[in-house]
């Protein structure tokens, strides 16, 4: 597929030239799970917003123009996250406002639930807003290490764009192709971060894909490790205790957090580094991507 080929050279070679604009302008972060903590850029994820459409020119048609323009509100969001640091719930309804857009999208009605599915009419309006929603917000919360968002995010997109077609298939194996260009200056050790400006976007990427690609089910399949950690943080947070943060010991192992989480629960279950924590994630997401796949066949 020749969007994809052009989306990884662009973001390939835009990434490291974006983070060297944001090393100047003073916009960095550390990275807290290395012994020596180096400042990394950040908002790398513009890098993401500007290959995607540059890469889907040649094929845009109105459903991908409007799938696009979703995908670059969220990312307008992102930078604002990332510039002002926005509160949890201004976040949220900042993206409720920008999933409007997905009212745009051809929708049908009708969601498939494998055995049975379910007409919900004029309720799937408020479920597509609140599905992209989500998609955005789960994927920018289980973040932090190095290549995880964007290295999860990959793997559900690849999945995703095996499991539909047309529109849907062409932006999902975009998608992974213009991550895995950004990734490959992102994964372990990072040479920039996508921030919320990258994680906010390709979830929603995520969320549109299985809006216009009707595989709304499997799209949640794969965001079940997104969800479990989003549960386990929010059960600590109603009861008004402070997260804390995961600690690194000498050997460059990870000591977990003082809560639960998913991945505070693969950090107390075996002994990892930041670059095997991540791989294992990875792991777990693709395992979910063939059950999704399987059942494709099926």
């Amino acid at each position: 597929m020749i969007t994809a080929i052009i989306g990884f050279l662009i973001s390939l070679v835009l990434t490291p030239y974006i983070a060297s604009l944001m090393r100047k302008a003073g916009v960095v972060g550390r990275d807290i799970h290395k012994l020596d903590r180096p400042e990394v850029p950040e908002m790398g994820g513009l890098s993401l917003l500007i290959s995607l459409p540059l890469s889907l020119v040649a094929v845009l048609n109105g459903d991908l123009a409007k799938a696009l323009l979703v995908f670059l509100a969220f990312g307008v969001v992102g930078v604002l996250d990332d510039i002002t640091n926005l509160k949890q719930s201004h976040k949220v309804m900042l993206s409720l406002l920008v999933s409007l857009g997905v009212l745009a999208l051809p929708l049908d009605t009708n969601v498939n639930l494998l055995l049975f599915s379910i007409e919900l009419g004029v309720l799937y309006y408020l479920f597509s807003i609140l599905f992209v929603t989500g998609a955005a917000n789960l994927v920018n919360l289980l973040a932090g290490f190095n290549g995880l968002e964007v290295g999860t995010s990959v793997i559900a997109l690849f999945f995703l764009g095996l499991a539909t077609s047309g529109d849907a298939q062409i932006l999902a194996f975009t998608g992974v192709a213009v991550g895995l260009g950004f990734l490959w200056w992102n994964k372990y050790p990072a040479k920039v971060f996508p921030g919320d400006t990258g994680t906010l976007s390709l979830g929603a990427l995520i969320g549109v894909i299985g809006i216009l690609g009707k595989v709304e089910l499997f799209t949640a399949i794969l965001l079940l490790p997104h969800f479990l950690d989003f549960l386990l943080k929010t059960r600590i947070r109603f009861k008004g205790r402070p997260l804390g943060k995961t600690e690194v010991f000498e050997d460059g192992t990870l000591k977990a957090p003082p809560y639960l989480s998913f991945l505070g629960i693969i950090m107390r279950m075996k002994k990892v580094k930041e670059y095997q924590l991540v791989a294992i994630v990875w792991g777990i997401e693709t395992f979910l991507g063939i059950i999704v796949l399987l059942h494709q066949l099926l």
